[in-house]
């Protein structure tokens, strides 16, 4: 399998955090989004982001910014769309997937997601605490069904992915995972770094 895309959702709300970018916010005088474009970056093709809104906060990162596809804040599932959508104009079969407010995301995230892929190429990450639905490799192959299905009220992303028998690659430490949601987990994140 060829490197995949790697799709960055940073599409959410961000209401635990009283709104905003969530990826913008320095941790340890880093932004949360550089961290996880550093450890995704060698492990991908390229990398597009995907957020809703004026796409020039992120203007400094000199990437492509893909917004949801489906109005009204469809969730990661919306996000994933708008990455597949804009891989199949540039020639890719996969995207991964990484939430921008994970800054200690697996370094060998896409090698473990490709090995658990199943026969069509789709799997989700987990970890002990269970599956981790905004970390997957996703086919290409699948966007229209995907599409289909949100438009027609899916918002689950293990809904959909246990409809096409998605695999699992299982990473041993939820560390890897921990997600920057409020001052708290940042405040607990900057910990982490030490």
């Amino acid at each position: 399998m060829n490197a995949p895309l790697g799709v960055i959702l940073a599409g959410g709300l961000a209401t635990r955090m009283g709104g905003g970018d969530k990826g913008l916010l320095p941790l340890a005088g880093t932004p949360i989004l550089q961290r996880v474009i550093d450890r995704l970056a060698p492990q991908v093709a390229a990398i597009v982001l995907n957020a809703n809104g004026d796409p020039q906060r992120f203007g400094d990162y000199g990437l492509p910014v893909v917004a949801d596809p489906i109005a009204g804040f469809a969730g990661p599932l919306s996000g994933v769309l708008a990455g597949l959508d804009y891989a199949a104009t540039q020639g890719h079969t996969h995207i991964v997937t990484a939430a921008a407010d994970t800054p200690f995301l697996p370094c060998d995230l896409v090698p473990q997601l490709q090995l658990a892929a199943n026969v069509a190429g789709l799997a989700l990450a987990a970890s002990p605490s269970g599956r981790q639905p905004t970390f997957g490799i996703w086919p290409v192959a699948l966007r229209d069904d995907l599409r289909m299905q949100l438009e027609n009220g899916m918002r689950k992303v293990v809904l959909w992915t246990d409809q096409h028998q998605a695999g699992s690659a299982v990473f041993p430490d939820d560390a890897a995972f921990f997600n920057v949601n409020t001052p708290d987990d940042l405040t607990q994140a900057e910990a982490m770094l030490i």
